[in-house]
């Protein structure tokens, strides 16, 4: 069973009441987005507000950040409100499909989404809505980022290898095009698990890199990881 709380080094998020707990996701996310020139960031799911938190830890921007579910909305305001950055991070208990921020638009919008499409569901009803796209398909977050994203302005996920390749097919479509992918795999020998991709209006050729986070042993951490996560982990 996860803990109630897991301590950074700035910072704690309160997990009890999210549907879902920090995860390497996550951490991930928020420590590799690129924030260069970014002013204003929504994030789409806060759960328990720890992307948002590290994205203000990292840059000055504003953040809005959306969550549906109500539970998990009432902990994601928590957590930023007992964070040094409370004054920057906004949370809205609503689904991008019914989000409303007027003429405001986004340097860079970033999520977590949801990815399993035909897995076994949860039976808790929470955790089938926060781990499956039902509610959330690619679709909405494609048709998000076009109505909320500046002309410059970037879309930053993580997705799992194979969902990952088929939103960046699914993009295209939208007017959205891949420029960057981060591939990620537990171990030297381990196959690719996760992405995390940028896409904007730009079409180009993406930058491919890869990050390994363990050598063969666990929690033996490579220097990468470690160096990409050395400001919000306490162990390094």
């Amino acid at each position: 069973m996860a803990n109630d709380y897991f301590s950074f080094k700035q910072f704690t998020i309160c997990q009890n009441k999210s549907a879902f707990k920090v995860g390497t996701d996550g951490v991930l996310l928020g420590a590799c987005a690129y924030i260069s020139g970014v002013r204003s960031i929504l994030e789409i799911g806060s759960g328990t507000g720890l992307i948002s938190i590290m994205l203000a830890q990292r840059c000055n921007a504003e953040i809005t950040a959306i969550e549906p579910d109500f539970e998990s909305f009432i902990e994601s305001c928590e957590n930023v409100n007992r964070c040094l950055w409370k004054n920057r991070i906004k949370v809205e208990n609503t689904d991008l499909q019914n989000f409303n921020p007027g003429e405001t638009r986004f340097d860079l919008i970033i999520t977590n989404p949801p990815y399993f499409n035909d897995s076994l569901k949860s039976p808790d009803p929470r955790k089938s809505v926060a781990r499956h796209n039902d509610t959330l398909t690619t679709g909405h977050i494609l048709e998000g980022a076009g109505k909320f994203l500046k002309d410059d302005g970037r879309l930053q996920l993580v997705m799992p290898y194979v969902e990952g390749t088929v939103f960046i097919a699914e993009a295209n479509r939208f007017g959205l095009f891949c420029n960057n992918i981060l591939k990620i795999r537990s171990l030297p020998t381990s196959e690719i698990r996760r992405l995390i991709l940028i896409f904007s209006r730009i079409k180009k050729s993406p930058i491919e890199r890869f990050l390994t986070i363990e050598h063969g042993k666990r929690h033996e951490f490579t220097q990468e990881y470690i160096n990409l996560t050395k400001d919000f982990y306490l162990k390094f």
